[in-house]
């Protein structure tokens, strides 16, 4: 009994820490005013900004590309 409760720990000991790691997803933003665009984290849901392209984006190198390659707005 003793052996399942200390192997039953460091499995959950194992687990806890992959389960909270998050999922960071990137986002190409424009400004209509300023019709600049920036990179953020979180999905906006402001009506002021406008997201670029249909998805999120799994890295920053990612979405920089993806703002490189985009012509409706011009980057900082």
């Amino acid at each position: 009994m003793r052996k399942l409760l200390i192997a039953g720990a460091i499995v959950g000991g194992l687990i806890v820490p992959a389960a909270a790691q998050t999922v960071t997803e990137y986002y190409v933003v424009r400004n209509p005013e300023t019709k600049r665009c920036t990179i953020v984290t979180e999905r906006p849901t402001a009506t002021t900004t406008v997201i670029v392209g249909d998805r999120g984006y799994k890295t920053r190198t990612e979405a920089e590309g993806g703002l490189k390659t985009t012509k409706i707005c011009t980057s900082d």
